[in-house]
């Protein structure tokens, strides 16, 4: 019996608060959402084992070691959320306690023997205004590109069309040979003992590394709505690629 690939993403969700303004009155309305569905979708079959960790649960729920990831998971997918929420610990941030550096329990987690993914969007990598700040973090240091210091979107609402060559790469096995529906990414900078197995605009757009025991990835756009468009997301490309990229990060592939 094969084992699961044991899969944690962790961010892709949000909280809105809107002010409505009805001549002297206001009225306030709250809402929450989680971007998981078309990746969840993807890496919810008899492969693989997912679970979601939001964004505002990371304080509360987050492994107490690197050693506790190890043991729970093989892969972790960090998306859209920035590297604040990972370093400003309630008990940080409201109690001035001193407690582990997640990040750095991040990176412990890929010298081990784990794999590490980042996905774009507004607070992965650089980010919107440099919010996402992960430039100087230890992921950073595992990861296979530097990124940016200051915001490093790239805005496409004409949409985007990233050539693949399936043959360059096993994450890329029987991919279509374009992307197509991409409405925006993150830059960085390759590393030069790292590989990018797709590009766009001379960027990278997918690049993978490895590091110690463990092996890590980028994909320089969403993995939901809203720069990975409803075209990408419900394409037979996008529930192969993210498959491919889990198995290859998990050393299976």
């Amino acid at each position: 019996m094969n084992t699961k690939i044991k899969v944690l993403l962790i961010g892709e969700s949000w909280m809105v608060q809107t002010i409505e303004t009805k001549g002297f009155d206001l009225f306030f309305a709250n809402s929450y959402g989680e971007g998981t569905e078309f990746l969840k979708k993807a890496l919810d079959d008899e492969a693989f084992s997912f679970t979601h960790m939001p964004s505002h649960k990371i304080s509360s729920d987050f492994p107490a070691t690197h050693q506790d990831l190890l043991e729970s998971f093989d892969v972790i997918i960090i998306s859209d959320v920035g590297a604040n929420t990972f370093l400003l610990s309630d008990q940080t941030f409201y109690q001035n306690k001193i407690m582990p550096n997640k990040l750095q329990q991040l990176k412990s987690f890929v010298l081990g023997g784990g794999g590490l993914c980042m996905a774009g969007g507004y607070l992965s990598f650089s980010g919107i205004e440099g919010k996402g700040k992960y430039y100087g973090t230890p992921v950073e240091e595992v990861l296979p590109v530097n990124f940016l210091t200051y915001d490093d979107r790239q805005e496409h609402p004409e949409g985007l069309t990233i050539p693949v060559d399936p043959n360059s790469h096993p994450i890329l096995k029987g991919m279509p040979k374009e992307i197509k529906g991409i409405l925006g990414y993150n830059r960085a900078v390759a590393k030069e003992e790292c590989k990018v197995i797709a590009t766009v605009n001379q960027d990278p757009f997918i690049a993978i590394g490895s590091f110690g025991k463990g092996r890590s990835s980028v994909i320089a756009t969403d993995c939901a709505p809203h720069w990975a468009s409803e075209e990408f997301c419900t394409s037979e490309g996008y529930i192969r690629l993210w498959q491919q990229m889990m198995k290859w990060l998990s050393g299976s592939l």
